[in-house]
C-alpha cells in the first residue's frame, strides 16, 4: 500500500472546516502552496547558554532548506536543554536527566499538536540524543536525528586538550601540581567554539551510536560543528527526510534488538560512556523492544575495542571523522563479523551498504583492524552482587584495574565527596561511596565528573575506587561504578553501608561485594528509615514520584 505523506498534515489544514487553522499559519508568513505540502517538524534545543547546541539555528535554516528543495514545508520547533558540564557538581546538575524526560515529551507535544507528517530532529548536549530517539520511538513518524557536531579540540602548550583536561585540572591544581594561573591557561584554551565535548564522551557516543542503530545518516555525526561540510550533511537531511517520508520508513521498522546491539557495539567498541546503558535502556523501552542491563555486558564481551579514543585512548571525535568515520568502524567490525549487518538505516540502506562506502586514510591509527584491537572486549562491564542485586555499570579501557578492595568512605551527597577530595582526606586504597544521588534520590542521577576528575588530577586515578547510584560522565575513568541498583533512596544495599566497611570490586568475576555478613546487614536494614523527598513540589517532585530504577534506564511511563 502506497504511503500518503500528508495522512497527517492533510487532517490539521485541508477542508473548509480547518480555515481557522489555515489563517493562524498564514499569519506567520506560511503560504495557500506551503500548506498543500508534507508538514515537517524541525526540533532543536538552541540556547544561549551553553557550546553543545550553539550552532543549532543555522543548522536548522540548512535542514528547512532541504526539506523545501525536496518537496516539503518545515516548520521550526525550539526546545530545551541543560550543560552537563557547566551545571556539574552543583545543584543544577540534578535537572539534566530530568531533561531528557522533558525533551522527549515536548518534541512529542509538538508533534501531535501540529500533526507533523515528518521530522528532523537536531540534537546536541549529552540528553538531546536519547531524548530525540525517544520521541521518534513514541510517535513512529517518518523522521530522523542529525548531531550538531563536535567542538574541536583546544591548543594548550603544544597539545589537543578537552574539557576533561579542565576538570582534572581542578584537581592538579588542588594537588599544588599546576598553578591557579595555568588552571585558567586550560580554561581559556579548552573549548574554542560551538560543538558538544570533543571526545568519545556521552554526546559523541550516543551520536555515533544512533548512526549504528540506523537512526541518524551514516557519516553525519563524526563532522564537526564548525566544519564548513556541517551544512551540507544538514541540507542533505533535509532532502533525506522527504525520501524517509514518501517510502513510509517508520523508526520502529529501524529500531528493533538487532540495531540496538548495534547501538551497544559503536559504544563498547570505541570505548564509549557508560551512559550509553541509561539511553539504550530508555530508547528500547520506548520503542517496546526488550532490552536488559545484562545484554550490555554481553555484547560488550564480544565486542572488540578498536576505537583509540579519548578518555582512555589518545584521539578526539575529530581525529575519528578524519580517519575514516563511523563507515570505516562500522566496515572493520562487519569484516570480524561483530556487527549486525542488515539493520536499516534512514537513507533506506543497511547499514552493510553504508560501510561499503568507507575511505580510510592511509596510515590512521585512531580506528585499528580489529586484530590489532586495544582489547580483545568492549568497554562497558556490568557489576552485580550483594551491593548491586539489580547491576552497575563500569568502563573498561583496557588498563584499568580488575581487582580493588578497600575500606569505604561514605558520603551522602556529592558535594561532601568533592570537598572531601579537594582537602587531601582521601587515600590510595580507599572505596568512595557517594549515595542519595539515584534517580529518585537526586532527584535527577547527578554525574559524578568533579569528583572522579579530581582525584585523577590529585593522582588517585588508579588506586582509589569509586561508586554511586549516581552517573558518571562520559569523561569519566578509572575504576568507577556508577548506577548502583537499587539506589539509597529506596533502601537499596548502598544505603546500608558504613564508613570503613571493605568493599571489593571483581571486574572479571562481575561481582561487587560489601563484606558484611547478612545478619548485620538485616540489623542495618530494619534501622534503616527514607529520606524525605528534597523536592515537595513541581518538575523534580514529579519527576522523582515517577522514575524508574537505573537498571531500567530511569524512565518516566
Amino acid at each position: 500500500m502506497t504511503y500518503d505523506p500528508r495522512a497527517r498534515s492533510r487532517i490539521l489544514v485541508d477542508g473548509p472546516g480547518r480555515a481557522p487553522a489555515r489563517s493562524y499559519f498564514k499569519s506567520v508568513g506560511f503560504t495557500s502552496e506551503d500548506l498543500r505540502r508534507p508538514l515537517v517538524m524541525v526540533a532543536h534545543s538552541w540556547i544561549g547558554t551553553m557550546p553543545c547546541n550553539f550552532n543549532h539555528r543555522e543548522l536548522a535554516a540548512e535542514v528547512m532548506a532541504g526539506v523545501r528543495a525536496a518537496g516539503g514545508t518545515p516548520m521550526e520547533v525550539n526546545t530545551i536543554s541543560i550543560s552537563d558540564g557547566i551545571s556539574m557538581g552543583t545543584e543544577g546538575m540534578k535537572a539534566s536527566l530530568v531533561s531528557r524526560e522533558i525533551i522527549a515529551d515536548s518534541i512529542e507535544l509538538a508533534a501531535v499538536g501540529y500533526s507533523f507528517d515528518a521530522a528532523v530532529i537536531i540534537v546536541g548536549c549529552d540528553k538531546t540524543i536519547p531524548a530525540a530517539a525517544m520521541a521518534l520511538a513514541r510517535l513512529n513518524i517518518p523522521g530522523l536525528v542529525l548531531y550538531g557536531g563536535s567542538i574541536a579540540p583546544g591548543r594548550y602548550k603544544g597539545r589537543d586538550i578537552t574539557i576533561q583536561d579542565v576538570f582534572e585540572g581542578v584537581g592538579q591544581q588542588a594537588a599544588g601540581t599546576i598553578s591557579e594561573e595555568e588552571l585558567e591557561e586550560i580554561v581559556d584554551a579548552a573549548c574554542p567554539g560551538a560543538g558538544a565535548c570533543g571526545a568519545q564522551y556521552t554526546a559523541n557516543t550516543m551520536a555515533t551510536a544512533l548512526e549504528f542503530m540506523g537512526l541518524s545518516p551514516m557519516g553525519s555525526a563524526t563532522v564537526g560543528a564548525t566544519d564548513a561540510r556541517k551544512r551540507k550533511v544538514a541540507f542533505r537531511a533535509g532532502e533525506l527526510v522527504m525520501k524517509v517520508l514518501n517510502e513510509g520508513i517508520l523508526p520502529r521498522q529501524i529500531l528493533t534488538r538487532e540495531s540496538l546491539e548495534n547501538g551497544i557495539i559503536c559504544a563498547a567498541s570505541t570505548g564509549g560512556s557508560t551512559n550509553v546503558v541509561l539511553h539504550l535502556l530508555a530508547i528500547a523501552h520506548e520503542a517496546g523492544v526488550p532490552l536488559e542491563i545484562d545484554d550490555f555486558d554481553r555484547v560488550s564481551e564480544r565486542t572488540p575495542l578498536i576505537g583509540d579514543m579519548r578518555p582512555g585512548g589518545r584521539y578526539v571525535a575529530l581525529d575519528m571523522d578524519r580517519a575514516g568515520g563511523t563507515r570505516l568502524l562500522a566496515k572493520r567490525l562487519l569484516e570480524a563479523g561483530k556487527l549486525h549487518g542488515g539493520v536499516l538505516t534512514v537513507t533506506g540502506r543497511t547499514i552493510a551498504e553504508e560501510a561499503e562506502e568507507a575511505v580510510e586514510t592511509p596510515g590512521q591509527d585512531v580506528i585499528l583492524p580489529v586484530e590489532k584491537a586495544l582489547k580483545p572486549t568492549g568497554g562497558l562491564v556490568i557489576l552485580k552482587g550483594n551491593l548491586a542485586p539489580e547491576g552497575c555499570v563500569i568502563k573498561v579501557a583496557g588498563h584499568e584495574r580488575m581487582y580493588h578492595e578497600g575500606p569505604a568512605r561514605v558520603f551522602e551527597c556529592e558535594e561532601d565527596a568533592f570537598q572531601a577530595v579537594t582537602n587531601r582526606q582521601i587515600h590510595a586504597g580507599d572505596v568512595v561511596v557517594i549515595r542519595n544521588e539515584g534517580p529518585k534520590g537526586g532527584p535527577g542521577m547527578r554525574e559524578m565528573l568533579g569528583v572522579t576528575a579530581a582525584l585523577v588530577g590529585e593522582g588517585l586515578g588508579e588506586s582509589v575506587a569509586l561508586l554511586t547510584d549516581g552517573r558518571f560522565s562520559g569523561a569519566t575513568r578509572g575504576l568507577m561504578a556508577g548506577h548502583v541498583a537499587p539506589e539509597a533512596a529506596v533502601g537499596g544495599p548502598i544505603a546500608l553501608v558504613q564508613e570503613g566497611d571493605i568493599i571489593s570490586f571483581d571486574v572479571k568475576n562481575r561481582k561487587l561485594t560489601l563484606h558484611v555478613d547478612d545478619a548485620e546487614l538485616e540489623r542495618r536494614r530494619a534501622a534503616w528509615t527514607p529520606r524525605p523527598p528534597k523536592y515537595q513540589r513541581g518538575v523534580f517532585a514529579k519527576y522523582a514520584a515517577q522514575v524508574s530504577s537505573a537498571s531500567k534506564g530511569a524512565v518516566t511511563s
